[in-house]
C-alpha cells in the first residue's frame, strides 16, 4: 500500500481513537459530576430535614422547661413555708435550687441553639453604630461590673453609618462581650480585667474591635472556637462566637482574631456600611430575637 495513504489511514484510526477516549473521558467526568451533584443535594435535604427536625425537637423540650422551672420555684416557695426545723428543710432546699439551675441552663442551651440554627432575615436600615455601641454597653456595663471587669470605651464622637440590622448586630457584639468576660476570669490578680472597645471606619467598611486584656486564645484553638459547641471557657455553650460570626458574614462581612502577645485578644467585627450588592434575602424563618439585648 501507498505510505502516504497507510499513513493517512493510521491518523485516522489514531485519531478516532483519541476522539472515542476522549468522549469516553468527558462523558465519564459528566457523570461523575452528576453523581457528586446528586450526592450534594441527597445530602443537603436530609441536613435540611434533620435541621427541622432538631428545631422541632428543641422547641418541643423548651416549652415544658419553663413549666418544670416554675413548679420547682413553687415547691421551693412551699418547703420554705413549712413548719419544719431548718435542719430538714436546707438539704431540699438545695437540691430544689440545683434542679432549678440546671433546668434554667439546659433551657439557655436550647434558646441558643435555636438562635443559631435558625434563619437569618435582616432588616437593615441606615444606623448609627456609635449609638448602637454605646447602647450595648450601657446594657452590658452591670454583667462587666459583677465580674470585676473595666469597661473602656474608645468611640468617635461623631456619627458613623451603616446600613445594618441593629438588633442582630446587638446581638453579635454582646456575645463578643460575654466571651471576652470569659477569657478573663482565670486572670491573676495582679493582671487587670479590662474590655477595650473600639470603633474604626473606612469610606467603606466598619471595624468594631473589642479587645481584653486575658490570656489570649491558644493558636490550636483560634479557628476553632468559631465551630458550634467549641468553646475555650467552662460553662459556655459554644454558641456564642459562631451566631456573631453568622450574624457578621449575613452583613456581608466578617469576624478576625489577632492575639496581641501577653496582652489579650482582638475580637474585630467588620462590616460594609452599605448592603452588598450581591445580598440575597433568607426565607421566612427568622432567627429568635427574643434573647437578652439592649
Amino acid at each position: 500500500m501507498n505510505p502516504f495513504i497507510w499513513g493517512v489511514i493510521t491518523g485516522l484510526v489514531l485519531g478516532a481513537a483519541i476522539v472515542a477516549a476522549t468522549a469516553r473521558r468527558a462523558i465519564s467526568i459528566r457523570e461523575e459530576r452528576a453523581r457528586r451533584a446528586e450526592r450534594r443535594a441527597a445530602d443537603a435535604e436530609r441536613l435540611a430535614e434533620l435541621g427541622s427536625l432538631t428545631g422541632g425537637l428543641a422547641h418541643e423540650i423548651k416549652n415544658p422547661l419553663s413549666t418544670v422551672i416554675l413548679n420547682a420555684q413553687l415547691v421551693e416557695e412551699a418547703i420554705r413555708d413549712l413548719d419544719a426545723p431548718e435542719d430538714e428543710t436546707t438539704p431540699m432546699l438545695r437540691r430544689v435550687d440545683a434542679l432549678v439551675r440546671e433546668a434554667d441552663r439546659l433551657r439557655t442551651i436550647l434558646a441558643d441553639f435555636l438562635r443559631f440554627a435558625g434563619r437569618f432575615q435582616l432588616d437593615r436600615e441606615p444606623t448609627d453604630l456609635v449609638r448602637v455601641v454605646e447602647d450595648v454597653l450601657d446594657f452590658f456595663h452591670p454583667q462587666a461590673d459583677a465580674a470585676d471587669v473595666v469597661l473602656r470605651p474608645d468611640l468617635p464622637t461623631h456619627e458613623i453609618e451603616a446600613e445594618v440590622d441593629a438588633a442582630m448586630f446587638k446581638q453579635a457584639l454582646l456575645n463578643i462581650l460575654i466571651n471576652a468576660v470569659h477569657a478573663m476570669e482565670g486572670n491573676p490578680p495582679e493582671r487587670p480585667r479590662e474590655l477595650l472597645v473600639r470603633i474604626a471606619a473606612t469610606e467603606t467598611d466598619v471595624s468594631v474591635h473589642v479587645i481584653d486584656s486575658g490570656p489570649g486564645v491558644p493558636e490550636e484553638m483560634r479557628e476553632r472556637i468559631f465551630h458550634p459547641y467549641v468553646s475555650g471557657t467552662l460553662g459556655g455553650s459554644g454558641l456564642g462566637l459562631p451566631t456573631a460570626r453568622r450574624i457578621a458574614e449575613e452583613h456581608g462581612g466578617r469576624i478576625s482574631l489577632d492575639v496581641l502577645a501577653g496582652r489579650g485578644s482582638d475580637f474585630t467585627i467588620s462590616i460594609p456600611r452599605d448592603v452588598p450588592t450581591d445580598s440575597t434575602e433568607t426565607g421566612p424563618d427568622e432567627i429568635s430575637r427574643s434573647s437578652p439585648s439592649p
